[in-house]
């Protein structure tokens, strides 16, 4: 039987301005409020992603987001300790398998965004900090919804921010899928894990 991955239902809107693509020049907690607009502002001017168009939401996402996650450290963190021993052809297959899922589950949620906006919470870390927590609430719902960003600053690239962690109402999701990853590890291993990932995202593609 093929193992699935998933985020529960309550997530899958969140993740719609959860990690979003960052603009230079811009303070973290700035930048996720301004970028996180421009993407649901798109999403609402865009009939054919709120109606479910796959393709056009998946676009949007590699063209928008991706280019600002940090991917390497967030499979490895998923991944966890047997990332240290895999082989560095498995992390490539990794990295590509999780990022199919992640870019598919996002874009997925787009036809449940239509109604929500970002509000952003106060920084607490110092204005030097390069690895910093930016809070907010999803509003729309019938309460909001607590969501935090663990972003890095990325050094080389002028003022860059990268996000490598996502909790939403307080379950980082990232450990929710190392959860996940260690029961397919423990049992079939790295490779094991790779394959059921890569069914996984040939099932999603096929719907």
């Amino acid at each position: 039987m093929m193992t699935r991955f998933f985020l529960r239902p309550a997530a899958l809107a969140c993740l719609v301005v959860s990690l979003p693509a960052f603009a230079a020049d811009l303070a973290p907690d700035a930048m996720v409020k301004k970028v996180a607009g421009d993407t649901l502002a798109a999403i609402k001017a865009d009939k054919a992603m709120q109606s479910g168009d796959i393709n056009r939401s998946i676009a949007l996402v590699d063209r928008t987001v991706m280019p600002n996650v940090n991917f390497t450290r967030m499979t490895g963190t998923a991944v966890g300790p047997a990332w240290r021993t895999a082989t560095p052809a498995q992390k490539v297959q990794l990295e590509k398998e999780f990022k199919t899922l992640l870019v598919r589950t996002y874009a997925g949620a787009f036809k449940m965004a239509n109604d929500k906006e970002l509000k952003r919470l106060p920084m607490r870390d110092a204005a030097t900090s390069t690895d910093v927590l930016v809070q907010s609430q999803l509003t729309g719902a019938a309460e909001p919804i607590p969501m935090d960003y663990r972003l890095e600053k990325t050094p080389g690239q002028g003022m860059g921010w990268k996000a490598y962690n996502i909790a939403i109402s307080g379950v980082w999701m990232i450990q929710s899928y190392k959860q996940q990853f260690a029961q397919e590890i423990n049992t079939k291993g790295i490779d094991g894990l790779i394959a059921s990932l890569a069914a996984q995202n040939k099932a999603n593609a096929g719907k």
